[in-house]
């Protein structure tokens, strides 16, 4: 497992993670077929080139993929004063009358979410917002606070279905249609809340699964709902000054049990690989007799580490005392390079913006030849981003 030292005094430079992307290698619409998107191999140092629908063919035997099975809200609101003012609202995570996105998803009553709202200094607070189609309002209680109410034959899932847009990413820089709909979803996505894909699982079809499963490779499922936060630029020129995007995860007993077994573990996607490390983590703050699970940026790298086993025991430990079949938490963890990965042998990922959190995250897990896949990528015509192609790394 690829283990190296790291420490927040290092002075890792952003300049040193970027590259050239041009806008025409940005796929800014999904493929026809899901499984036809190319496939870059990198096996320790090896690369070889494949199409997705092989993936079955190149995971080692013996491995556990987890998959993370967020599904994406309608996330992008349009409403208006009664001037025909246009405001423009995203949701972020609720407040109330619960932080679960689960169960706020399927109240019939009022919510209150954090949001982003546009064309903001035209919205007073204490005033609502109508939209064109419900009887619906929405009344901004605080900076970034709205209030949603409605009529109560609709759950709240069901209201953004009627009202709601998926939020593409910005740089696919277009209106999104009910092509998006599908396509901007995994075919495995479950757990309603997130306001971003978790784009490396957009290439599974339910065949390509059922291929892995045949060969005997074991897949398992996890939850991190992928925040607005995966976009945000690094600023910083010192990336470790960078302040990382909070993310809430979820991850269940059996999850952990399959993670202890697995003699290969590999994540589909860097959100799959954010929960797991953060997994482990926590059961490093639990042995440290803190039991809140909220891993900080941090963390990594100013707590002692231990065993994987020592963790996952803490964690197991923690859950039945507590009586929690599945246990809820938030990460901000930041993986960078020289970052100790404690978990993780493999990673399925897409291409990522040059000098962003994720690109970091690739380089940590694969080192210097991360410039060497994004060059191989570029040179063969690979495309980037969201609606891009894919790779499977073994460091």
């Amino acid at each position: 497992m690829y283990d190296v030292y790291s420490s927040l005094s290092m002075d890792l430079k952003l300049d040193d993670f970027l590259f050239d992307l041009p806008e025409s290698k940005i796929a800014k619409h999904p493929l026809e077929h899901r499984a036809d998107s190319k496939l870059l191999f990198y096996n320790k140092g090896k690369i070889s080139h494949h199409t997705f629908s092989d993936v079955h063919k190149l995971v080692p035997d013996g491995s556990l993929l987890l998959f993370n099975d967020t599904h994406v809200i309608p996330a992008r609101v349009v409403l208006y004063k009664e001037t025909g003012a246009r405001i423009e609202i995203f949701l972020l995570e609720p407040i109330s009358p619960s932080k679960v996105h689960e169960e706020v998803m399927g109240s019939y009553e009022s919510t209150t979410w954090k949001c982003l709202i546009g064309n903001a200094k035209k919205w007073k607070k204490g005033t609502f917002l109508t939209h064109t189609d419900l009887r619906f309002k929405a009344t901004r209680v605080g900076d970034d606070e709205v209030q949603f109410e409605w009529e109560p034959e609709l759950t709240f899932s069901e209201l953004l279905l009627e009202i709601g847009k998926i939020p593409l990413p910005p740089y696919i820089n277009r209106e999104a249609n009910k092509n998006d709909e599908e396509r901007y979803q995994t075919v495995y996505s479950k757990v309603k809340g997130a306001v971003a894909a978790p784009t490396a699982g957009l290439h599974f079809t339910e065949k390509i699964i059922d291929d892995l499963i045949k060969k005997g490779i074991r897949t398992d499922y996890l939850t991190l709902h992928v925040s607005a936060g995966t976009f945000q630029p690094i600023k910083e020129q010192n990336i470790v000054d960078h302040p990382m995007h909070n993310e809430k995860i979820w991850i269940s007993k059996n999850n952990i049990e399959n993670i202890f077994s697995a003699s290969r573990l590999i994540a589909v996607g860097t959100t799959a690989i954010r929960t797991i490390e953060s997994l482990y983590w926590f059961g490093v703050r639990l042995l440290n007799s803190e039991s809140e699970f909220f891993i900080k940026k941090e963390d990594p790298y100013q707590l002692k580490s231990v065993s994987k086993e020592e963790s996952l025991n803490a964690v197991l430990d923690f859950m039945t005392k507590q009586q929690m079949d599945r246990i809820g938490g938030q990460t901000e963890i930041f993986i960078y390079p020289g970052y100790a990965f404690r978990l993780c042998d493999g990673l399925i990922t897409n291409y990522h913006m040059p000098a962003s959190s994720l690109i970091l995250l690739v380089a940590a897990f694969v080192g210097e030849d991360w410039k060497t896949i994004y060059q191989e990528a570029l040179s063969n015509q690979y495309r980037f981003l969201s609606y891009g192609d894919s790779s499977l790394l073994i460091p």
